[in-house]
């Protein structure tokens, strides 16, 4: 697809008057309209001006570029006037326009995008702006267009600018509301000047139709500094450590010149970042287990406001019913209408774990196609659907496994399914992100889903079986207990936490009963340890710590009373062979004792603010006392004093 393919000549209107910005933006609109690219003209012309209150698209130079994405469009096209006597447009360089391309643009696919933002990067040639202007025919018009293009763009897709030996001098990112014009518009200018400048540059743009030309964390490490011109948040937490700059984007395309500058002559302060980089963020030489490490991350992340909220709906349910004096029997938590509207709607929250799970770790993979094979083969693997049974069948439950399956494999497969669909021919560019990749997709995860799950199913019913008799037996919930809360403290939020907790929320969703509320409480007994361990010992033994980590101590009072386990990690990075095993035999212990004292929690999340859904709480108190005494106890023995020490 090229811009003479989204123009057409009905839509160009040479030579016009028209005596005010809402004149222009009307006879743009009627164009696209007699073009036929509009389904309903008055709503496209809302979303025009909308995009307008954020703020002039006149760009300079005697160029304005409206745009807006609608569901009124129908199919993604320009329009385009030229105004011998100008317009007043509002330009920031307070120029009348001259030439104005309005853009429509529909609510899903991204490949337009590309093409438009090609456009947007040959308005920044003044010679070609120039020629459009003085054209005197819409033929004469598309023929322009079409020379430049085939010159700038002789191959799809711009190749960035080379690289020096050790990387690139300059990075940037633009960004802007609508990711449309100003993003790739910033991105050429900056471009441009670091080309006339000398200096080696490359730009990641955040578009509409995702992050193209993204930054590596090679580039980053390599680079003398970072321009950030964007409108709209960008992810910053990769940059922690090296200069940064952030602007508004209109300067990336007024002030390229002045922006490098400032990177080059050192005027930018050092970022540092106070969180950790996205989980997405590539880096290249990484281990294949870090990755799926990673991919597993991206869905566990996105899973677990489900699995809390749901869970906690379904724990108030239960209270209700225990509150009522209902049997617990089969019908626990849905015997009182109130509890059963609870239940019910945490339930809706909590049946989503699986979908969200699988949906978001393909999605890792494969990008935005993944989305839809994740979800499908995280819901047929709930469901236990096979080729006999597509609906549904209870003996092929394939769970949390399944979920696990169906993201991974089915997000390869989708990138397998992306990269063989790049040789297909360019005029079908438009419909692979709306029809060939769902299509295909679905077919994929659903034959591999009901394949599958019949021999998921049967282990997965033997790992659930195992672990609940386990839970039945009063000689094993103890050490299954203690060995559940003590993995919680292992990584403190990596693969083996989220492993246990994982398992605890499956038990608690798919069997509630006294058991299974034992092992959840061991679970967070075992996260809430670590923690207060530390903020012990930094209370207690403060000839162990340095002054700034005795001055951070008491917040992991609270971070641990909340159940949130991360509170401990600056001192197990900084400490790991003292703090780690230190933690995991306080949580340890302290889930033993749970178990012991018959301590019970119906919610999966929340610490001490879910304190009515804790059964024997004044007993679990004392556990997590006892378990958090011990850690702090061998933190005391495995710390040297740092007086002794100098």
């Amino acid at each position: 697809m090229r811009i003479t393919d989204l123009l057409k000549p009905e839509a160009i209107k040479l030579n016009t008057s028209v005596s005010s910005k809402a004149a222009a933006i009307d006879q743009l609109v009627a164009l696209h309209d007699k073009a036929g690219n509009l389904k309903d003209a008055a709503a496209y012309k809302e979303g025009i001006l909308k995009r307008e209150e954020m703020g002039t698209t006149a760009i300079g130079m005697e160029v304005a570029i409206p745009h807006a994405k609608s569901a009124a469009v129908k199919a993604p096209a320009l329009s385009a006037i030229t105004v011998p006597a100008g317009v007043d447009y509002d330009s920031p360089d307070g120029a009348p326009c001259k030439l104005i391309f309005m853009i429509a643009a529909t609510l899903d696919g991204d490949v337009h995008l590309e093409v438009l933002a090609r456009l947007m990067q040959m308005l920044m040639h003044e010679d070609f702006t120039d020629k459009l202007k003085a054209a005197k025919t819409p033929k004469e018009f598309l023929d322009i267009i079409d020379k430049q293009e085939s010159a700038q763009f002789p191959e799809e897709g711009a190749a960035p600018a080379a690289a020096k030996k050790n990387g690139y001098q300059v990075l940037a990112v633009t960004a802007c509301p609508t990711g449309i014009a100003h993003t790739y518009m910033a991105a050429e200018a900056l471009q441009k000047a670091g080309d006339k400048m000398g200096v080696s540059i490359k730009v990641e743009t955040n578009g509409s139709g995702g992050a193209k030309n993204v930054l590596t964390a090679q580039e980053i490490a390599d680079c003398d500094g970072i321009i950030i011109a964007a409108d709209k948040s960008v992810e910053t937490a990769r940059f922690d450590g090296k200069p940064v700059y952030s602007t508004k984007v209109a300067d990336g395309i007024h002030k390229p010149e002045e922006l490098i500058n400032k990177i080059v002559n050192k005027e930018v302060p050092v970022f540092h970042s106070d969180k950790k980089a996205a989980a997405s963020t590539s880096v290249e030489g990484e281990s294949f287990g870090r990755k799926l490490y990673k991919h597993l991350m991206n869905g566990v992340s996105h899973m677990l406001p489900f699995v809390v909220a749901g869970g906690i709906f379904i724990a108030i349910a239960f209270l209700i019913d225990a509150a009522m004096g209902a049997p617990q029997d089969g019908n626990f938590g849905s015997a009182t209408p109130v509890a059963a509207w609870f239940k019910t709607i945490g339930g809706v929250a909590f049946n989503f774990m699986l979908p969200i799970l699988a949906g978001f770790i393909a999605q890792s993979i494969a990008d935005r196609p993944g989305l839809l094979v994740g979800f499908v083969g995280g819901s047929l693997a709930a469901a236990g659907a096979t080729f006999a049974a597509p609906g549904g069948d209870s003996t092929s439950v394939s769970g949390f496994l399944g979920a696990l399956l169906a993201g991974f494999i089915a997000g390869w497969l989708m990138k397998m399914l992306e990269k063989l669909c790049d040789h297909l021919p360019r005029a079908l560019e438009g419909i692979k992100p709306v029809l060939i990749y769902p299509l295909a997709g679905l077919g994929i995860v659903g034959v591999m889903m009901c394949a599958v799950n019949p021999i998921m199913g049967v282990i997965n019913n033997a790992l659930t079986n195992g672990v609940t008799a386990m839970a039945a037996n009063p000689a094993l919930i103890v050490p299954l207990c203690a060995l559940l809360a003590g993995m919680m403290a292992i990584d403190m939020g990596g693969p083996f936490n989220k492993a246990a907790y994982v398992t605890a929320a499956g038990l608690l969703a798919n069997s509630p009963n006294t058991a299974t509320f034992m092992i959840m409480a061991a679970v967070m007994i075992g996260g809430m340890v670590p923690p207060i361990a530390i903020a012990l010992s930094t209370t207690f033994f403060k000839s162990r710590w340095t002054e700034e980590e005795r001055k951070n101590g008491p917040v992991n009072y609270i971070m641990g009373l909340s159940f949130i386990t991360e509170g401990a990690i600056p001192y197990a990075a900084g400490h790991p062979l003292q703090v780690i095993p230190s933690c995991i035999v306080g949580s340890a212990c302290a889930g033993a004792l749970s178990a012991l004292f018959g301590c019970t929690l119906m919610a999966p999340h929340g610490g001490i603010f879910v304190l009515p859904t804790i059964g024997n709480p004044l007993m679990y108190f004392l556990a997590l006392v006892i378990g958090s005494v011990i850690g702090m106890l061998m933190l005391a023995i495995l710390m040297k004093p740092i007086k002794a020490e100098a």
